[in-house]
């Protein structure tokens, strides 16, 4: 789409600052009207008393009826648009992403362009679409995405954006928009680590990329420990990690069983034998409160569970549910153990989950260390003005006593 913007959209009085400030978000509440019978992906203006502020894409089906793209006026939201965009992202991890062939190429909001996630594994592009608004512009963006990543065999649309921009349950598998069809599974290398992806039907795009370096420390923790624990183990990532730094025996536990058979087929790849491990089926929670009762103890315990809050009313819920599960880790966790706990719920700040297990700390009684906090990787960058994009926080404990 190029030219003039379709509709100029007023604000409401006093709510220009946050978007002349750079926040990329405009909701439907900031609007003095909604506009009747604009479709999804109009491309509009954002105007102060008439007056341009921003320009961004439309969607009459999310609380975020703007999303911003430009704050200059001359600049058209067009194919040449999208491709500079992209390609000034590709230039980034170009820049500052080594030692994988599997990484983050488009990190929506954080590289100019709300909503667009775009994952690389190998020769494959997965391309993750967050609003309907960007439907309409889903050809543009997967021809700079083309443009952009040399040697790419295909592109693959896992976005197909439901209603209820929540429930991704509800959103169909996916599609080849480019290329050829990705294979059942894709082989990616991941500092030495070989992991085998699904991007049809694995959670996200397929893996998620952005503990790529938090899984390189649990290799280098898990050096003369034992005993591991990886809770929410999904298709086994920070397991081989402990496994190939040292544990002698890792157990990984995640609730979905197609996730743990490709676990079990990770740790083939990695030269390790999985009968020397343990793989099961379950709740984490269940399965931490039966390990406590049996006293089993592991020096090494991961605990990376899915978001607790994808709404900001379900923050405080959140933060119980983190407070439970890390005291749960604790109970099972040995003297001189490093627990590695993760969030990656953006409404949920670094302090209040720090808080969450200091709280699990004192109720447990166990005295802590922490001995490293750590966040998203460069190809998951963050902008100053988009706070909600920084939203992983891993932390290293030692439990002292």
């Amino acid at each position: 789409m190029s030219g003039p913007a379709e509709a100029a959209l007023e604000l409401r009085k006093d709510l220009v600052r946050h978007l002349r400030a750079g926040h990329p978000w405009v909701f439907r509440k900031a609007l003095e009207r909604a506009p009747r019978g604009l479709p999804a992906g109009a491309v509009v203006d954002v105007v102060e008393q008439g007056r341009f502020v921003a320009r961004g894409y439309y969607d009459p089906h999310s609380a975020i009826s703007v999303r911003i793209l430009t704050r200059d006026a001359a600049e058209a939201v067009d194919a040449a648009f999208w491709r500079r965009r992209v390609a000034r992202a590709a230039a980034l991890r170009e820049e500052l992403v080594a030692g994988t062939d599997a990484f983050r190429l488009v990190h929506g909001e954080s590289d100019g362009l709300p909503g667009v996630v775009v994952d690389r594994y190998g020769r494959t592009a997965v391309l993750k679409l967050y609003s309907a608004g960007l439907t309409p512009h889903r050809g543009a963006i997967v021809e700079a995405v083309r443009g952009a990543a040399p040697g790419l065999a295909g592109v693959y649309g896992r976005d197909e954006i439901p209603h209820d921009e929540e429930d991704e349950a509800s959103a169909p598998q996916g599609r080849v928009l480019w290329g050829e069809e990705p294979p059942d599974r894709i082989a990616i290398v991941e500092h030495g680590m070989k992991l085998l992806v699904d991007v049809r039907r694995g959670q996200k795009t397929g893996l998620f990329l952005d503990q790529r370096e938090n899984r390189r420390l649990v290799r280098e923790l898990a050096r003369g420990r034992a005993e591991a624990l990886n809770c929410f183990s999904y298709t086994g990532g920070f397991s081989v990690a402990a496994a190939l730094g040292g544990a002698r025996h890792v157990v990984s536990v995640d609730v979905d069983r197609e996730a743990i058979a490709l676990a079990r087929e990770n740790f083939q790849q990695n030269g390790l034998d999985p009968a020397d491990h343990a793989f099961a089926t379950d709740d984490a929670f269940e399965l931490l409160a039966r390990y406590r009762q049996q006293g089993r103890r592991f020096d090494l315990v991961v605990c990376d569970p899915p978001a607790f809050a994808k709404s900001q009313r379900a923050v405080e819920g959140a933060l119980a549910g983190y407070a439970s599960l890390n005291r749960a880790a604790l109970a099972v966790l040995a003297p001189g153990g490093l627990l590695v706990t993760a969030s990656c719920s953006a409404r949920v700040s670094a302090e209040q989950f720090f808080d969450a297990v200091k709280e699990a700390a004192f109720k447990s009684r166990v005295e802590l260390q922490l001995v490293e906090e750590r966040r998203q990787p460069p190809d998951h960058p963050v902008s100053p003005q988009f706070r909600e994009g920084r939203y992983l926080k891993c932390l290293v404990y030692r439990r002292v006593a």
